[in-house]
């Protein structure tokens, strides 16, 4: 396979350039407008409680309120009051996108009055059914009430419009920051301007393609826009990775003998072969994530799946022909300074900073083990507190409307009216209708039960406002207790709203995450093996993962949960982590941590196969890649870190995740834990069951001699 792709790179070069140019050319100009093609955040189940019941009500065209008219400064006391709620009223029923206008002066209801009696407030129904069109027609009401005093927009659909251009907005600033500092870095780590160029490239061709296939998957099935967040981030931080991994082992080659097809076939036989175990590691880790069948979660899993092995086929076929291209002209356009650099990183000798570092730790291997451990453990000893939650309009910057009406409506209103739980009863009469109602009106946690609400045949919808926020433990026992009501006879109900869908979605994740987990557990140990032939080296990565993890989730609990760091970040504590975020960032974090595992234990490898004892090979190693994987983890944190500028909490929460999961593994685990664990198990580190070592030598996978020079 590796020499079929030197044989590409060497005897068609100009082609694949050319071919990479007119395929950039192409998905950019079919994926630009992906975004206008994705759906919001998503949380939904299909199968769980609150979903079914939402799709009842679909079917029997029942529209919830997606728009919110919050009207100040007026008196409802004053006629002229009623009169200008009453026009508001009849311009948004007169709109084809509305559906049904509800407010004070209809219903008499203190609901929609403020504590002070100097404001109110209209409830819009919207008439389209889609996410997007919701979107836009709560869009488009703002747009028209623009300008009016005292009047301004709030409500689900418009928040979900604010978040994705928010997103959007976040997206675009995120890498203007993080596309200069990138390119200065890589000017220093790469050696060269010509060198630098090189992973900015790879990055852009994998983003995107990534942005046309997803545009492509959008028209199948329904996926995020936060995709593209991730699918930034980590295709620049693995373009990085792979860039500088192929780039700098090419540069060893040509060091030792010259530029030509045997330095590409030897690059492209140990380097190559490491990328492309390292993107299928993280892609496996990243696909864990489509057996949930939230569109959040599935989605990140899609783009970060693409974009990781999209990155890996770029730098195994355009990467090496554009270095063909390029020869020794790879080290062109460098300072003196760097050049004399990039010689002494093509040579390196046995007393480096990272073999001296290794062989130190080598000789205390216990203590570090130890210490080091204890330290990641006592990290992640937060993690055992934490609480979760769920985006709503308080992830908004403070001067988004929709954000300003919701907190108008919590501090100034009768709270919780705007997340009721919602019973739906199909097939009831009205003595069943009336039974449930009355046992939930009696129910402690209910403030009130509004009048039953027929909204098809033998379908009637039944709403009690909960005492608590909805969200909050309360209200998610009373959920319960409502939940475990004995249906009526004849009559089936469901309970949705939004602490019930909290609750499905948290039940739907503790469902789902076994399957991930065995994913992301099998994937990993059966590629390390098939990389390294050993059956304890998957095992200790897996271990040593979790540490990692346990301590970036600690973390996470003491800046966002507990809220530090709020002024230096630029955020609001919710006093809990968006709930997805621990296994988003299970799923990134984990592939990543053993993406630099791979890049080190082939190094390893590679020593211990040309006879060097452990100790050796594991010095050698660390030395052949300290400067490597110690520079891809900075640029990948700065390619993913972009994102802790964002103005989304979860967005920022998954970016600093990202950025400290893969700061830590390239400091304490692979300069320390992973030496001194390697020194500690010796020649065990190498062990597997016979009949797995011939499994393994059958396979090969492209381990065999290296080329020779022709």
């Amino acid at each position: 396979m590796f020499d079929a792709l030197a044989r590409i790179a060497d005897h068609r070069a100009r082609r694949v350039a050319l071919i990479a140019v007119v395929f950039f050319i192409a998905a950019g100009a079919f994926g630009g407008s992906v975004a206008d093609r994705l759906d919001p955040y998503g949380a939904d189940d299909p199968n769980s409680d609150s979903a079914r019941a939402g799709a009842l009500l679909d079917r029997a065209e029942f529209r919830e309120v997606g728009a919110v008219v919050l009207v100040e400064e007026a008196p409802v006391r004053l006629a002229a009051t009623r009169r200008r709620v009453a026009a508001l009223a009849r311009s948004l029923r007169a709109r084809s996108d509305v559906a049904e206008v509800t407010g004070f002066y209809d219903t008499g209801s203190r609901d929609f009055v403020s504590r002070d009696r100097d404001a109110t407030y209209l409830t819009v129904a919207l008439a389209p059914n889609g996410d997007k069109q919701r979107q836009e027609a709560a869009r488009a009401i703002e747009d028209a009430l623009a300008g009016e005093r005292g009047i301004s927009v709030g409500g689900p659909a418009l928040i979900e419009a604010q978040v994705n251009e928010q997103v959007e907005h976040d997206l675009v600033r995120a890498e203007m920051i993080a596309f200069p500092i990138l390119f200065l870095l890589s000017l220093l780590f790469f050696r060269s301007l010509v060198a630098a160029l090189l992973p900015l490239m790879v990055g852009a061709l994998a983003i995107v393609g990534t942005f046309f296939l997803l545009r492509a998957a959008s028209e199948l099935t329904s996926i995020s826009l936060f995709a593209l967040n991730l699918t930034t981030g980590l295709g620049l931080g693995l373009a990085i990775d792979y860039s500088l991994f192929i780039v700098s082992r090419y540069r060893e080659e040509i060091a030792k003998h010259g530029p030509g097809p045997a330095a590409m076939r030897r690059t492209l036989h140990s380097a190559g072969r490491t990328v492309l175990f390292s993107s299928l590691t993280v892609a496996a880790a990243l696909a864990s994530l489509l057996v949930f069948p939230q569109r959040f979660l599935y989605s990140m899993g899609l783009g970060g799946m693409l974009v990781a092995l999209l990155a890996a086929a770029i730098s195994l076929t355009v990467l090496p022909a554009v270095l063909t291209l390029l020869g020794g002209r790879v080290n062109a356009l460098a300072p003196r300074f760097l050049q004399r650099r990039a010689e002494r990183d093509a040579r390196p000798v046995q007393s480096g900073f990272w073999y001296r570092l290794s062989r130190l730790v080598m000789r205390r291997p216990l203590p570090i083990a130890l210490v080091s451990a204890a330290v990641l453990v006592a990290a992640g000893i937060p993690f055992l507190g934490i609480k979760f939650t769920w985006p709503d309009a308080q992830v908004l910057p403070r001067d988004a409307g929709a954000r300003q009406v919701d907190q108008t409506l919590r501090s100034q209103f009768p709270p919780f009216r705007d997340a009721p739980i919602r019973l739906v009863v199909e097939a009831g009469d009205a003595p069943a209708t009336a039974q449930i109602r009355a046992e939930v009106a009696r129910m402690p946690g209910v403030a009130a039960v509004r009048a039953p609400r027929p909204v098809a045949r033998d379908l009637t919808l039944v709403e009690a406002i909960a005492a608590h926020p909805h969200i909050s433990e309360a209200a998610r026992e009373t959920v319960k207790r409502v939940r475990a009501l004995p249906d009526p006879p004849g009559a089936t109900v469901l309970v949705s709203g939004a602490t019930a869908e909290f609750l499905d979605f948290q039940a739907s994740l503790r469902n789902h995450l076994p399957l991930a987990l065995a994913i992301v557990v099998g994937a990993t140990l059966l590629l390390l093996f098939l990389f390294t032939g050993s059956l304890v080296l998957p095992v200790k990565a897996l271990l040593i993962n979790a540490l990692n993890l346990s301590a970036v989730f600690g973390i996470l609990v003491l800046i966002f949960q507990d809220g530090r760091l709020e002024g230096l970040l630029g955020y609001e504590s919710q006093g809990a982590i968006e709930q997805t975020m621990p296994i988003l960032l299970f799923a990134v974090a984990f592939g990543l941590s053993t993406d630099y595992a791979v890049f080190l234990l082939s190094r390893i490898k590679e020593a211990r196969d040309r006879g060097a004892s452990n100790r050796d090979a594991v010095a050698l190693g660390l030395e052949r890649t300290g400067r490597i994987v110690t520079a891809a983890a900075l640029l990948f944190c700065i390619a993913v870190g972009a994102f802790a500028t964002s103005e989304i909490v979860f967005i920022k929460q998954n970016g600093i995740g990202t950025a400290l999961a893969v700061l830590i593994d390239a400091t304490i685990i692979r300069a320390l834990l992973v030496p001194a664990l390697m020194e500690l198990l010796g020649k065990w580190n190498w062990w597997a069951p016979r009949p797995l070592r011939r499994i393994h030598a059958r396979l090969a996978l492209g381990e065999g001699p290296e080329p020779q020079q022709s």
